[in-house]
């Protein structure tokens, strides 16, 4: 299986999160959107203990299972579809929830979220 990773799922495996534990555990490839390191590397910079939790991330990306999932010129047209489907639908999400969702969308990933924000794409595919 592969999958894409959402911010509420890293915390929830670094919580030690079973039910998370263990779809990751199951899966081959994980993918880590960009806008997903940005977002946890913020809230690594305004906690406790930034270097501990910098520490962890940069251990569990060094997995030959995960990988970084980057925006490119096909990610924004995913985007802009996303972008009117959500106004059309009355339900805007944040910026950094629709670059996610536009990358998931682009790579057929499901994602491990717990956003209730996704809901409003039916296209997503979520664990």
């Amino acid at each position: 299986m592969r999958l894409a990773l959402d911010t509420n799922a890293y915390r929830a495996a670094a919580d030690s999160d079973p039910r998370t534990i263990e779809i990751l555990s199951r899966a081959e490839e994980i993918w880590i959107p960009f806008v997903v390191l940005g977002e946890l590397r913020g809230g690594f910079a305004a906690g406790a203990i930034p270097l501990k939790n910098e520490a962890a991330l940069t251990f569990f990306l060094g997995s030959p299972r995960v990988r970084i999932l980057l925006a490119d010129d096909q990610t924004t047209h995913h985007y802009a579809f996303l972008y009117g489907q959500l106004r059309r639908q009355g339900t805007p999400i944040p910026t950094n929830d629709l670059w996610i969702a536009a990358l998931v969308v682009q790579h057929d990933l499901p994602l491990l979220s717990s956003d209730s924000h996704f809901t409003h794409l039916p296209q997503i595919a979520r664990l």
